[in-house]
């Protein structure tokens, strides 16, 4: 099949973690928009059913928790058992932080300097930023083998740059710390291990940035709307099997230091 932008691929399957809300169940929509089946990766059953139920036919609820292994495997046997393989795996599920509340961004961050931030907190927010994409990749790999054109997409942030953020000027400077923005740094470098263990198979892998987007991960204070802050995300899904991998990138296509 022709993979011009006329003619999309009808036939990939995509998975697509946390899917039931924000910049996850925006990609999901424009996915199947594209011709995609969509497996909605949920925690919750019940919310992936509505959002698939939203998106419409090509949409599928799957329930993943990516911090529970059992949960993976049970996703990656249903994967493997309805389809036998997996075209695309966008790792999108994340958390910010775990104590927030109601708490402002900038009152937020006074609590989570290196000093004082709680480490509770931190090993809650690494567990399905950092530990939950790992757990899902070695889970997913050998269904993304069995593509003829396999592609991971890690959905990171700029905010985990760490040749930008050391710079004084850079906007985000003063706001790095251990928790949130120290847990995408560390994603990225899981990221790294994968594009290199992959780097002699014809399997893609991609970071992206989305931008910073108004979702319930930052407490509706981003500044960009959800589809503007998905369209990196999409656009590096959709790459064909000449696309290229190993890249960390924003809209559109700008390329962030890691």
């Amino acid at each position: 099949m022709s993979d011009s932008s006329e003619s999309p691929r009808t036939d990939r399957i995509a998975l697509v973690t946390g899917a039931n809300q924000g910049v996850g169940l925006q990609v999901a929509k424009e996915l199947v928009a594209n011709g995609l089946i969509v497996l909605v990766g949920s925690r919750n059953l019940e919310r992936g059913e509505v959002a698939a139920k939203e998106i419409g036919p090509r949409a599928i609820a799957l329930q993943i928790d990516v911090t529970d292994q059992a949960s993976i495997t049970a996703a990656a046997e249903r994967i493997h058992e309805e389809f036998g393989r997996l075209d695309l795996l966008v790792n999108n599920a994340g958390i910010s932080n775990t104590r927030k509340g109601n708490l402002s961004l900038e009152e937020y961050r006074k609590l989570s300097k290196a000093s004082n931030a709680s480490l509770d907190e931190v090993r809650a927010v690494w567990e399905t930023n950092v530990f939950g994409v790992l757990a899902v990749y070695q889970a997913m790999l050998p269904l993304i083998r069995e593509s003829s054109d396999g592609r991971i997409v890690n959905v990171s942030s700029g905010v985990g740059s760490l040749t930008t953020n050391a710079d004084p000027s850079a906007p985000y400077h003063a706001t790095f710390g251990p928790i949130y923005p120290a847990s995408k740094a560390a994603l990225n470098a899981m990221t790294l291990a994968m594009m290199i263990e992959l780097e002699s198979t014809d399997i893609k892998v991609n970071l992206v940035s989305p931008a910073f987007t108004s979702t319930n991960l930052n407490g509706y204070e981003g500044t960009e709307s959800v589809e503007d802050g998905s369209r990196e995300v999409v656009r590096v899904a959709l790459l064909g099997p000449d696309g290229p991998t190993g890249t960390f990138t924003r809209w559109e296509n700008e390329t962030i230091p890691w």
